[in-house]
């Protein structure tokens, strides 16, 4: 790699395509921070950042004494200055750049811009001088404004010439969304710009275009009305007008004359390309260190001399521009398109994002991609010296680079980040080549399964059970589940990030059917044998077990955070040894000296519920659930979310009985006089608490055996301060204890037994509670999980889920849960059984095995017949006598003969074995029928899960006559891949006192921290990931409340976009995003535009869920008011009664948002004046409001206002209608007023019902706000414990904020208007 003392080189160096527009996209970030009126420290708003940064000073456990570089961190941003740029050819120009960039940061801005991208080779000269490329700007003498850079051609080398091939290649190709398809170079899609036409930005035409209402058609297409039963799978990928790119050459690639022999070499030939032009004409070219320019040769001749006239280019671009016309023409226009994209359209995501339907691309020539394919490094490595990366050594070295302030701990933060993409993106690539069977094992005389390998420094190996190692935990399955439990203890480990402490980089990848997991190599492992190297833990489940003092002090610092109780077992000699982890947690000092920890695959305590042991009682709550049950396999653990819930839920208890306690010894003294006694009772309770930290001897006995007493009740470990950890070993097989500490071995178990019981008493119905009052609202499967997840609810628990929800009071109400829950059922069970059958296929089948399986799991054809791939081509010779060797079964056919009846009973057999719960279902129609589900949804749903990619076409499922899918919709399978998040804590840490702020009503201050947390997360992550997504839409959402429409626009537009292409086109979280720009657009006066977003939006959600979901009543009634306002009534009828039916179902009839419905439906008709109707709707909702809010409520005068406003209208109508019968045609009539509504009433009836309150208050109103909020803050404070402070577990934290992150967020129209 790269010398130890260049460490942040290798990040700089492959910088060539992934962090191609980062530049445009810092001075956006910097430019939307600033023009916020972001103060300078100096400024008048400084002591904010102040504030943040003490806090999250305190909380990383540091002093504050670094305050001062903190602050210049927040400075210098501002300081840019502009320097000219003289290039060949073109006339000079500014740019603006800022003291902390690299120079090769200019290099890329350059290889970006529309007139200069053709230049790779070029060095940049200041006075004369060649800067280098690695230093800063600041670095650099004599750089300042105004000075004058000259770009020089500089003479190539093979490797440059390589660089610049792969670049033109790059640009020919930058509007070809095939990469995107077919999931590589972390390419992915995103279809936003073909709703709005391009940006939403300034440009006059589209603010010309909303003041028109004339043309607008808002028309949905009939597959987005409510009650349409059509699910077009087509419009999931829109596909663009112009489909075909523009062409500009029909072919480029190496030549087959390469490499130039030894007397070419010598007269500067680097290598030969072919080209083909649109024209036909066929071209050899000579790469030279001069440049580029064509020569002799033809297919079969070889000629290296240069053709008459000769024309020799620096740049390949500029030569082809000589040779065909076309090229020159559509290179033009192909950048001049290139350009005007977005920057997030084009940029790379930090991990791969696969789509689950493409159309049919075409398969067209690629010199670069061909070669990609056979070398083990990935495409930008070419740039970085040295032959493969050696990942252990990077992984390790950034994590060791220093902390101590906020630059310091942006670099590493940002280190530790790419390093983590790059060696996720290889150790799937190696994954991939190591289950198609190109990679030689390193042990290859073992039977397959036990194989392991080495690819590219990483470590491969198969998720099987090897040498019986998992015998007693339940053999494959337990060695299928290992590594993913491994992968949450890695991730544990990282986030408490103790120094010294080292775990291997780990990436899990799921693959036709085998998981692989990828480690890092610790340095020296292989030459040894196992037992040499470990010296801490057990290779053996706990019979033969070390330790070692060294690694009991590196984990006793991490025993608090992780909540990990020291403990002693006994190994085979019967002697007491002293762990601070589970016993299969294996200590090794690699040969580069670093204390290695791995194996972590019990890091969290078991889970009794799902790990049946013998004389061991379970609590009530958990036995009438039917629990403990039998699982596959005896490695169950509870997640570290519920560890952390059920720690806070214990101190909260613990705080309740000291404080009691505290208040009776109070009342039993009878001493002072009653008033006295509940002032100090409270302070009294901190006293002590404070004692309990310090535990300090000259405490009261009588508070001391308060806290003795408190700490005994919740089972803390200690007795003067409350503290509860786990013991992971108990109940493992194999390890046993000393007897001596036999009530402390008694009371871990009682632990385990109260946190299984904490989670089916607490934490389920916790979630069906939130689910009910719909703050959470899960879309499809994954955000059904991630909400369990959240809540450190196992996915096996999901059967126990939807069992709740049907016993619940409120089963209507939850009905989206229920057939979310069975469908996740149905296609989990599906996809376990995929998996085996998988394994079962040779690569030749895999399109008519996969087509065969869902045929069978969706289609209503009765017999689908899987036809043999034997039929394309049949072997002339004899067939060979050697088996070749893959993972696969013996038999290879077995898996043809699956009918849908067999497969079904399958997935009613594991739904019942795995989960617990009996779909009885035969076919997929009467699953359909039974559950109200959709077939459209359980084919996205194993599609996603199973990594299956198949063709964009109408799917008919109900055809009894022909099978749904033929071999040839199955356009490819990819791997599901899991590896760590590593976080950026710093601008972690400051979203969330912006949001802290927004929730308190410092609208400016929440939004001043949160630009702030943009530019830390933008200089850790790169432009684009999930948290800059959420804290787009934060922004945006601050921008619109305060009244800033067009900054609103542009943060969530960026927003979408990152969502589209970081989640996913179809991701619920997508959908809401589209949702919120919809809204962002109507305020900007882009009414058909908002339409489209909103149509686009339903349409996503009818795809994934269906019609009948809570979310899609906001959906439906955002689309009503639209064309409300555009004067469309019929159709917004056909919506906002949608959206009553749908209010009425999810909140109850006598609910405020059905309220709110009646109103919205009367408005259309008092608009189409049919009065009748419009009182009929108008009377329920205020007999809602009287009801709920009483006579006197603002909101029932309201109603009841309009009511008589309705009246009068009915009675004047009735009138005229009256005269026009009694006198004919020369009746006198009064004209009547018809209202179309403005748009500002259209707006204000949006924001309602998006929950965005604008509350206007009054100077003395704000300063109590401010009072009250310090006065609950204090509070706050003296209740949170000092060591609760410290081990605030940030994944916790961050999984929460997508439903936090919006600020006054869809508070219930019943509290807005309460």
């Amino acid at each position: 790699m790269v010398s130890k003392t260049d460490e942040t080189s290798p990040i700089a160096a492959n910088t060539k395509e992934g962090n191609e527009l980062e530049n445009d996209i810092k001075k956006e970030a910097c430019e939307c921070a600033h023009s916020s009126g972001m103060p300078l420290v100096n400024g008048d708003g400084g002591h904010n950042h102040t504030e943040a940064e003490n806090h999250n000073e305190r909380e990383d456990g540091e002093t504050c004494a670094d305050d001062g570089n903190e602050q210049e961190v927040i400075v210098i941003q501002d300081t840019g200055f502009a320097v000219k740029i003289h290039a060949p050819g073109i006339e000079p120009f500014d740019l603006q750049v800022s003291p902390q960039e690299m120079v090769q940061e200019i290099h890329q801005v350059l290889m970006d811009r529309e007139d200069t991208c053709h230049r790779t080779c070029f060095s940049l000269q200041l006075d004369g001088n060649v800067l280098d490329n690695f230093s800063e700007l600041k670095s650099i003498e004599g750089l300042q404004e105004g000075s004058n850079l000259k770009v020089v051609e500089e003479p190539y080398t093979v490797r440059e010439a390589r660089i610049h091939v792969r670049h033109i290649r790059d640009l020919l190709k930058s509007l070809d969304p095939s990469d995107s398809y077919n999931g590589v170079d972390c390419n992915s899609l995103s279809f936003l710009s073909m709703f709005t036409e391009g940006d939403l930005g300034e440009t006059g035409k589209r603010k010309k275009k909303g003041s028109e209402l004339e043309q607008i058609d808002c028309t949905p297409p009939e597959h987005i009305l409510p009650g349409s039963k059509e699910r077009p799978l087509l419009f999931l990928q829109p596909q663009t007008k112009d489909a075909k790119p523009l062409q500009c050459l029909k072919v480029l690639t190496m030549s087959g004359w390469n490499p130039p022999p030894g007397n070419r070499k010598m007269h500067g030939d680097l290598m030969y390309l072919y080209v083909v032009t649109t024209e036909d004409r066929h071209v050899s070219i000579t790469a030279s260190t001069r440049g580029f320019y064509m020569n002799q040769s033809t297919a079969y001749n070889f000629n290296p001399k240069p053709t008459n006239p000769s024309f020799l280019s620096h740049s390949l671009v500029e030569l082809l521009s000589q040779i065909s016309p076309t090229f020159k023409k559509n290179f033009a226009a192909l950048q001049k398109k290139r350009v005007q994209r977005h920057p997030f359209e084009r940029i790379a995501t930090p991990f791969q994002v696969y789509s689950w339907t493409a159309p049919t691309v075409e398969h067209a020539m690629d010199c670069v991609r061909a070669e990609d394919a056979y070398t083990s490094r990935l495409g930008y490595e070419e740039h970085i010296p040295g032959q493969t990366r050696d990942w252990n050594e990077e992984l390790q070295t950034t994590r060791e680079l220093p902390r101590k302030n906020l630059p310091e701990r942006l670099l590493r933060e940002r280190a530790i980040f790419k390093v983590h993409s790059d060696f996720a993106a290889a150790a799937t690539r190696g994954a991939m080549a190591v289950i198609d069977g190109n990679v030689m094992a390193i042990n290859p005389g073992e039977e397959t399964k036990m194989q392991m390998f080495i690819w590219n420094n990483i470590f491969f190996s198969l998720g099987f059970d090897v040498r019986d190692h998992y015998k007693d935990f339940g053999g494959d399955n337990a060695a299928y589940v290992a590594p993913t439990n491994d992968l949450n203890g890695v991730r544990a480990y990282n986030t408490v990030d103790v120094e010294g402490l080292y775990t291997l980089g780990t990436v899990v990848v799921d693959y036709r059917g085998y998981r692989a997991t990828a480690q890092s190599i610790i340095p020296g492992i292989l030459e040894r044998e196992q037992e040499q190297s470990v010296i801490y833990g057990s290779i053996d489940f706990g019979k033969t077990v070390v330790s070692h003092p060294k690694y009991l002090e590196l984990l006793e610092k991490t025993a608090r955070p992780l909540k990990i109780q020291k403990h002693n077992v006994l190994n085979d000699k019967d002697e007491e040894v002293e762990l601070c982890s589970s016993v299969e947690c294996k200590g090794i000092i690699g040969n580069d000296s670093r204390h290695y920890i791995l194996d972590l695959l019990r890091t969290f305590p078991p889970d009794l519920n799902f790990l049946a042991v013998e004389g061991e009682e379970l609590p009530e709550e958990c036995s009438k659930l039917g629990f403990p049950k039998e699982h596959r396999h005896r490695l169950s653990c509870l997640r570290q979310e519920l560890i952390e819930a059920f720690v806070e839920h214990r101190y909260l208890v613990f705080m309740k009985l000291a404080a009691l306690q505290l208040m009776q010894q109070k009342a039993n003294k009878q001493e002072k006089d009653c008033a006295s006694v509940t002032e100090n009772g409270s302070s009294c309770t901190t006293k002590a608490v404070e004692s309990s930290k310090t535990e300090s001897e000259d405490v009261d006995p009588k508070s001391k055996e308060v806290i003795l007493n408190a700490c005994k009740a919740v089972g803390s470990v200690s007795n003067t301060s409350f503290d509860i950890r786990f013991n992971p070993d108990i109940f493992s097989p194999g390890v046993r204890f000393p007897d001596a500490n036999c009530e402390e071995v008694q009371k871990q178990k009682q632990l385990l037994k109260d946190a299984a019981a904490f989670l089916v008493s607490c934490q389920i119905p916790s979630l069906i509670k939130d689910c009910v009052d719909h703050t959470v609202l899960p879309m499809d499967g994954a955000t059904l999980a991630e909400a369990m997840h959240q809540r450190g609810i196992n996915i096996r628990y999901l059967a126990k889920i939807v069992e709740f929800v049907s016993k619940s009071l409120a089963r209507q109400q939850l009905d989206h849960i229920y057939k979310l829950g069975v469908t996740e059922l149905i296609t989990r069970s599906a996809k376990h059984i995929f998996k085996i059958y998988l394994q079962g296929v040779e690569l030749s089948g895999l399109s008519v095995a996969i087509s065969h399986f869902l045929n069978c799991f969706l289609s209503s054809f009765p017999n689908p017949v899987a036809h043999l791939p034997t039929d394309e081509l049949v072997s002339k010779k004899k067939r060979n006598k050697r088996k070749p060797r893959h993972l696969g079964n013996a038999d290879n056919t077995a898996w043809a003969s699956t009918t849908p009846q067999e497969l079904w009973k399958s997935i009613s057999n594991e739904t019942r074995s795995y989960f617990n719960f009996s779909i009885d279902c035969e076919s997929v129609d009467q699953a359909v029928e039974k559950y109200g589900l959709q077939k459209i949804s359980l084919l996205r749903e194993i599609c996603v899960k199973s990594g299956i990619q198949i063709l964009l076409k109408e799917y008919n499922f109900d055809s009894r006559h022909r099978p749904t899918f033929t071999e040839e919709d199955i356009l490819n399978i990819f791997p599901v891949v899991k590896h760590v998040n590593p976080k950026a804590s710093d601008a972690f840490h400051f979203f969330q006192s912006g949001q802290a702020k927004v929730q308190q009503g410092f609208l400016k201050e929440g939004c001043e921290l949160i630009n702030e947390a943009l530019n830390l997360f933008n200089n850790v992550y790169g432009a684009m990931h999930v948290e800059i997504c959420a804290c787009l839409r934060l922004l945006a959402r601050l921008n619109y409340i305060m009244g800033d429409y067009n900054e609103a626009l542009s943060n969530q537009q960026k927003a979408v976009l990152m969502s589209e292409r970081a989640l996913g086109v179809d991701h619920p979280n997508t959908i809401q995003e589209y949702m919120h720009l919809a809204l962002y657009c109507f305020a900007n006066g882009q009414l058909s535009t908002a339409l489209k977003l909103l149509y686009r939006s339903r349409y996503l959600l009818l795809l994934a869920y269906g019609e009948d979901h809570p979310e899609m009543a906001l959906l439906d009634s955002n689309i009503g008011l639209v064309l409300h306002g555009v004067m469309e009534y019929d159709l917004a009828l056909r919506f906002l009664e949608n959206a009553l039916a749908i209010n009425g179902k999810y909140h109850g009839a006598k609910s405020l948002k059905v309220a709110l419905s009646h109103h919205l439906v009367a408005r259309v008709y008092e608009s189409k004046a049919e009065f009748r109707s419009a009182l009929q709707q108008e009377k329920d909702g205020y007999t809602i409001y009287k009801n709920q809010l009483g006579e006197n409520h603002e909101k029932t005068k309201e109603s009841s206002e309009y009511l008589k406003y309705l009246t009068q209208q009915a009675v004047a109508l009735q009138r005229t209608m009256n005269e026009i019968y009694k006198n004919g045609s020369n009746a006198s009539i009064l004209p009547l007023k018809f209202t179309a509504p403005t748009m500002a009433s259209v707006l204000e009836q949006l924001n309602v019902i998006n929950g965005i309150l604008f509350i206007p208050l009054s100077q003395k109103d704000l300063e109590n706000l401010k009072a009250e909020v310090q006065r609950r803050q204090q509070l706050q404070e003296i209740v949170k414990s000092g060591d609760q402070e410290e081990t605030t577990d940030e994944k916790v934290t961050e999984t929460d904020h997508t439903e936090k992150s919006q600020p006054i967020a869809e508070p219930s129209i019943e509290q807005a208007s309460a």
